[in-house]
């Protein structure tokens, strides 16, 4: 009997330990899903922002149907906790033009191998994770 139950106690602490690292593994995966939501909706909050001063004309300090200039005018003065936030830090990736302007997200926590790109144009916002080079 007692050879039995010994068995029974190492099988029993082995599936408890395998349990604990599937459970580990899984967290660790939502946690990297919820960073990737938060920063598309980071991106999508800053893209709005640059459609705002793309549709507002150049006498209130838009762009006239510009994207040109947000980076010196609008950039700036973006809400920092915005621009640099918990989950990534934000660049221009492409200065802003007639048509459209790109910003690039990259997430704080150095592990992760993705960044994610929004694309901003006068009528649609784009974001799209992409693999780190």
């Amino acid at each position: 009997m007692g050879q039995q139950q010994l068995l029974l106690i190492v099988l029993g602490v082995i599936i408890v330990g395998i349990a604990v690292v599937v459970g580990i593994n899984l967290f660790n995966a939502n946690a990297e899903t919820s960073t990737q939501d938060s920063i598309v909706s980071q991106g999508t909050n800053i893209g709005a922002m640059a459609q705002q001063y793309f549709k507002k004309p150049t006498s209130m300090g838009g762009g006239g149907n510009s994207f040109t200039d947000f980076d010196s005018k609008v950039w700036p003065n973006l809400p920092n906790n915005l621009t640099n936030s918990t989950d990534a830090t934000w660049i221009i990736s492409s200065a802003g033009d007639d048509a459209s302007i790109e910003f690039t997200a990259s997430p704080v926590e150095t592990s992760y191998g993705w960044t994610v790109i929004t694309t901003v144009t006068p009528d649609d916002i784009v974001s799209q994770v992409t693999t780190a080079p």
